[in-house]
């Protein structure tokens, strides 16, 4: 889905300022006396961090530590929201609920309650301050300004979430849309790997341990809180430091954009037993090929010899993420 352009909606991502609207995702709803400690209990992350004014990455990890989902956590009025692809949704939600047991709480999608719109370029903190008169500063930062819920998240500048109902998302995007340029779903996502920010679909589902997709590495995992699903896997890779795989971000000479689970091979060796996977993918700003986050098995990866699909694919061509070194 676009606006009509999508070439000219790419170059925005590194050129301009453009909101976004966020139907894509989807939110879960969970309320009750007992909701901190049911998502503690459930969730890879400490969320007895977040607050009205603090959000946070997390991932919800089977039995054998692999990520079934990966999400944001933020709150307002008196309730936790966890924000992830629609794709993932429904047996998310199925999941969480089957544990819910005797617990005071509740777990509802909430994604015809709340308008959720993103914003984002070089100067989108000066323009959302002066549209609604205070912005989150720091990435994580969160906001409730009037009926909105103002999120800073990762980008290679500055982005924003803003959630709220119908007329008070429509007010602040009539007043933006001055300044910044409409996109569709796959600029955001693109601006998702330039931060080296993962989203689970339903083809990666239960594939990677948080580390191996760097969740460790942008506070999507606590390994001071307690037992969660997975907890020991995840704390074992941790604690004994054998990690083999690690998430990378790519770009390929290719105009035909790899789906998530698709195979990157390294050359010369078994394409059976394939060097890593496609997490996201999308086309790069300049139309020059894409540009995709994956996870690789990190001894094929400092080889530099990988391809996509299999040995005759494009090369692949590893860059840094903003958060390596």
């Amino acid at each position: 889905v676009s606006f009509g352009n999508p070439e000219r909606e790419r170059s925005i991502v590194i050129t301009g300022s453009m909101f976004c609207d966020l139907s894509h995702r989807s939110l879960i709803a969970v309320t009750g006396e007992d909701a901190l400690e049911f998502l503690q209990n459930q969730l890879s992350s400490d969320v007895r961090e977040v607050s009205g004014t603090r959000t946070q990455l997390s991932s919800y990890c089977s039995p054998r530590g692999r990520m079934l989902a990966s999400l944001r956590v933020f709150w307002r009025d008196d309730t936790f929201y966890l924000n992830l692809p629609t794709e993932i949704l429904a047996p998310t939600l199925e999941r969480l609920r089957m544990f819910v047991l005797r617990a005071r709480v509740s777990l509802e999608d909430h994604s015809l309650e709340l308008v959720r719109c993103g914003y984002a370029g070089p100067d989108a903190g000066q323009e959302l301050k002066q549209a609604l008169g205070d912005c989150p500063a720091a990435v994580d930062d969160a906001l409730q300004v009037g009926e909105l819920t103002v999120l800073r998240i990762p980008g290679p500048r500055p982005r924003f979430e803003i959630h709220g109902p119908t007329g008070a998302v429509m007010k602040l995007w009539e007043r933006l849309n001055v300044r910044g340029a409409p996109v569709g779903a796959a600029p955001w996502a693109l601006l998702d790997i330039l931060s080296g920010i993962p989203n689970i679909y339903p083809a990666t589902a239960d594939r990677f341990v948080p580390q191996m997709a760097n969740l460790q590495m942008i506070g999507g995992v606590s390994f001071k809180k307690g037992c969660y699903p997975g907890q020991e896997v995840v704390a074992r890779m941790h604690y004994l430091g054998n990690l083999k795989r690690r998430m990378y971000r790519l770009s390929a000479a290719t105009d035909t954009i790899p789906k998530p689970g698709d195979s990157i091979v390294a050359a010369g060796k078994d394409t059976n037993e394939p060097s890593g996977t496609i997490v996201e993918a999308q086309l790069n700003p300049d139309s020059s090929g894409v540009a995709a986050l994956a996870v690789l098995r990190i001894a094929d990866a400092e080889q530099q010899q990988l391809r996509l699909w299999d040995a005759e694919g494009a090369k692949v061509t590893l860059d840094t993420l903003p958060y390596d070194g």
